[in-house]
């Protein structure tokens, strides 16, 4: 009986093993499926996207739209999460850390730094994009899209949306904004309390933009990271910054750690400027309502960073198939119409127009024009590329460093 017992135990122990094993051929081997299969094997998941959610235009594009769109096309449930950046990487290092082989996030929202650290900790699934039949569309001639701060993104984040960094100021009381460095000195200088930098990443990217301005341009800065010329510029950066602190708001002593403060404050009248990483912005805040009609946008003379943002599957996903099924939704032309739109979000398209049926050109050019803020082509020639992604890591930390704790 002890015999018979025993012989059972073991079959039994090969079985669980067996399966467990077979489960996870299965689950990496989703990338050989069809699309067919792969559409098939996502109806009825249900799986979590973890974003930043602090804009109700994107909220209610996501929840009115997206949401009710995948499932009633693919039969998935989209629950979305709250949270970004060092969340989303300090949730995927506990986990690794804890040996836990299925994830509480399926998908996330990303890109540039947050991509590098989580392909550091090998958090992502992939490559997964030539998967996706609407991959076909996007415009990859475009460095913009084709590459996140310089990286390849090698098919392990599919592009989502593309904007560039935009000063928002109330043309009431700023007749003349200031488009240089030295132009913004002397007009925080004369204007006490009306400016200040946000600490999050729109803040980070309007200091990297000037960053390179400091630089001398674009090229001195491109490539891999360079630590002694980011302490040589970066020097500089905070040399300026610390100069006119004590003109900003509450003359320096704090800044606002998000950009919806920052956008509160600007509404109010509190500050005569905001920021946004979304050159058209300004025209659906205004449509809102949170923001008075006389706000306008511009960029600087000297350039201001655009990039595009991403969406990224979890390695430990149990849902791998369902999230590139709504990955392919996302970058389809009718998602990236509606998202285009400035009056829905007014995120900019990834997708090359010129490969789209007539119907959609058609529909593309005819989008509602921008009323208060400048036309994407008269500022692409202002574009500057994202810099590898330690420069913004490091910008995070010294900026606490050297100006708010100095």
């Amino acid at each position: 009986m002890k015999k018979i017992i025993s012989i059972s135990l073991i079959s039994l122990l090969s079985l669980i093993i067996f399966a467990s094993c077979n489960k996870k051929v299965k689950e990496e081997n989703i990338s050989n499926l069809n699309w067919e299969k792969i559409v098939e094997k996502a109806k009825g998941s249900e799986l979590t996207l973890m974003m930043w959610s602090g804009d109700p235009f994107i909220n209610a594009y996501m929840n009115n739209y997206v949401i009710p769109e995948v499932k009633n096309k693919f039969g998935i449930i989209l629950n979305i999460s709250e949270g970004q950046g060092s969340k989303i990487v300090q949730i995927l290092m506990a986990e690794k850390e804890a040996g836990k082989n299925k994830s509480e996030l399926d998908m996330m929202w990303i890109n540039g730094e947050t991509f590098y650290q989580l392909r550091q900790i090998d958090a992502l699934f992939g490559p997964f994009l030539e998967k996706l039949p609407n991959s076909e569309l996007i415009d990859f001639n475009n460095p913009f899209i084709k590459y996140d701060f310089q990286q390849p993104i090698d098919g392990m984040e599919c592009p989502w949306g593309n904007v560039q960094l935009a000063i928002i100021y109330d043309s009431l009381k700023v007749t003349d904004p200031p488009e240089t460095m030295e132009e913004l000195e002397s007009f925080v200088k004369n204007n006490s309390g009306v400016f200040t930098i946000p600490t999050e990443f729109t803040g980070m990217t309007l200091l990297k933009s000037m960053l390179i301005a400091i630089a001398g341009g674009q090229e001195e800065l491109n490539g891999d990271f360079d630590e002694t010329k980011y302490n040589k510029y970066s020097a500089k950066l905070w040399e300026y910054i610390n100069r006119i602190k004590p003109y900003f708001w509450k003359e320096g002593k704090t800044f606002p750690p998000t950009l919806a403060q920052t956008h509160q404050m600007f509404a109010s009248g509190e500050l005569y400027f905001t920021f946004s990483n979304n050159d058209s912005e300004v025209d659906n805040k205004v449509l809102l309502g949170l923001f008075p009609n006389t706000s306008r946008s511009y960029v600087l003379k000297t350039g201001t960073i655009q990039n595009s943002h991403y969406m990224g599957i979890v390695k430990n996903s149990s849902n791998k198939a369902a999230a590139m099924v709504v990955c392919n939704f996302l970058i389809s032309p009718e998602a990236q119409l509606k998202k285009m739109n400035p009056e829905v979000w007014g995120d900019g398209t990834i997708l090359d127009i010129n490969k789209l049926s007539d119907d959609y050109q058609n529909k593309f050019k005819n989008i509602p024009q921008r009323k208060y803020s400048l036309k994407r082509d008269s500022i692409q020639s202002k574009a500057l590329m994202e810099l590898a992604p330690e420069y913004m890591i490091r910008l995070y930390s010294d900026f606490r460093k050297y100006v708010i704790e100095k």
